[in-house]
């Protein structure tokens, strides 16, 4: 098994490749393989510093980390007939620099699904990177709606706190390798009551692909997918299967 991937083996199945959000690892995406009751071979994406890479040094940059990760999100893409790549946050920007390599390398994505992200040209305004540990903490809690556990426990913050630091960083620094949309059906994905990208933002992605688009809305805030994995991995698998890379809009707003 490759370094940065953690995959499901179930190789005559369509291949649904996960990349974290901020501060995450690949095995945030264990419990969708059953949730996905057969329908995907389910690849998780492990970036540096993390879990199986615990002892790399995080890159601070989305260029850095999807070269770095393309030989092996390559091999995997490959096995499978069909390919989706998915992202959410961070993930979503590293899923699309991933998407524009796959592409380059003359391998199909069939579709590339972003959530809680804002279009590729779009820098956040208020920002995390660089504040002291207390207030980032803060900033980012306010920023998802969201605070890990583990962050209240000193050696696992220890552990988490650099990871999440270089993660933000890359995130609100991120500047696309290029500005050519990829060839590539897009659907965007957001949290209805999300207080960090507006609709708006959401369907930015709009602009970055020349083949069909999707937006659609779940309930919740900007980590809806903790709560709504089942209703996401339908939405994932509905745009797939009836939008493929025909480009017919399948996703729109409730």
């Amino acid at each position: 098994m490759n370094r940065s991937i953690d995959s499901a083996e179930h190789r005559d199945t369509p291949t649904l490749l996960c990349v974290p959000f901020a501060g995450a690892g690949a095995s945030y995406f264990h419990p969708w393989r059953a949730l996905t009751a057969g329908r995907w071979r389910l690849v998780a994406v492990e970036l540096p510093g993390r879990e199986r890479r615990i002892m790399e040094d995080p890159f601070s940059s989305v260029v850095e980390t999807a070269e770095d990760l393309i030989d092996d999100v390559a091999a995997a893409a490959v096995e499978g007939e069909r390919t989706v790549l998915f992202g959410h946050s961070l993930g979503a920007v590293v899923a699309y620099e991933l998407t524009h390599l796959l592409t380059a390398r003359g391998i199909p994505v069939e579709r590339l699904v972003v959530s809680g992200a804002s279009g590729p040209w779009t820098q956040r305004e208020v920002r995390a990177t660089g504040l002291p540990d207390e207030e980032f903490l803060a900033r980012i809690e306010d920023f998802s709606g969201f605070r890990h556990e583990a962050l209240d426990h000193p050696e696992m913050r220890e552990l988490i706190l650099p990871v999440l630091r270089a993660d933000c960083e890359m995130h609100e620094n991120y500047v696309p390798s290029t500005d050519e949309p990829v060839p590539v059906p897009i659907t965007s994905v957001r949290g209805g009551s999300d207080a960090l990208v507006t609709a708006d933002q959401a369907r930015q992605w709009q602009r970055a692909t020349t083949g069909g688009f999707g937006y659609t809305e779940l309930p919740g805030d900007h980590m809806y997918l903790v709560d709504r994995a089942p209703e996401l991995l339908d939405l994932i698998g509905n745009a797939a299967l009836h939008e493929g890379a025909t480009g017919r809009r399948v996703a729109s707003e409730p």
